[in-house]
């Protein structure tokens, strides 16, 4: 088996997607039975940007296009996870150890009626929107101090 540590991270793009009420949406993955809750994100493709992989992330998973959301921050450094040791090897094809992630806060311009998880490929079976100080207790537990780099990230603008 390969040592972990030899194996890179997977670039990513995050999106926190803020309501005028100052929450943040978080969708439940639909290939999992977990009572786990996320944010949109995913990995940016060959040549394209983080901020553009963000925008499209939220359309592909939420159904969310550009004009319904405006650029509030960007977190000044990547953030990263690891997966635990039982998923190394099984997801991402096992070419890769965690993510390195690059996120944004986004403000909600839209109505709740403009979300739509009924995407071309759903990745979502559920959705709401939860208070920033919940998401460290939603999230899968190996993802927790993650979430939390990010409510710091993004503190001054929550």
């Amino acid at each position: 088996m390969t040592d972990p540590a030899s194996l890179p991270y997977r670039p990513c793009a995050g999106v926190m997607l803020m309501n005028r009420d100052g929450r943040v949406f978080v969708g439940q993955r639909i290939d999992t039975t977990l009572e786990a809750w996320q944010m949109p994100q995913g990995g940016i493709d060959p040549g394209e940007d983080a901020r553009t992989a963000a925008i499209r992330e939220l359309g592909e998973e939420v159904g969310v296009g550009p004009e319904l959301v405006t650029l509030v921050a960007e977190a000044a450094d990547e953030l990263f996870y690891d997966l635990p040791p039982e998923l190394i090897g099984k997801v991402w094809k096992g070419k890769y150890r965690g993510q390195r992630q690059r996120w944004f806060l986004l403000r909600f311009d839209g109505e709740d009626a403009d979300i739509r998880i009924d995407t071309a490929h759903p990745e979502f079976r559920a959705w709401r929107w939860v208070e920033p100080a919940d998401l460290p207790h939603v999230i899968v537990p190996f993802k927790r101090k993650l979430y939390e780099d990010v409510l710091a990230a993004f503190a001054g603008h929550l």
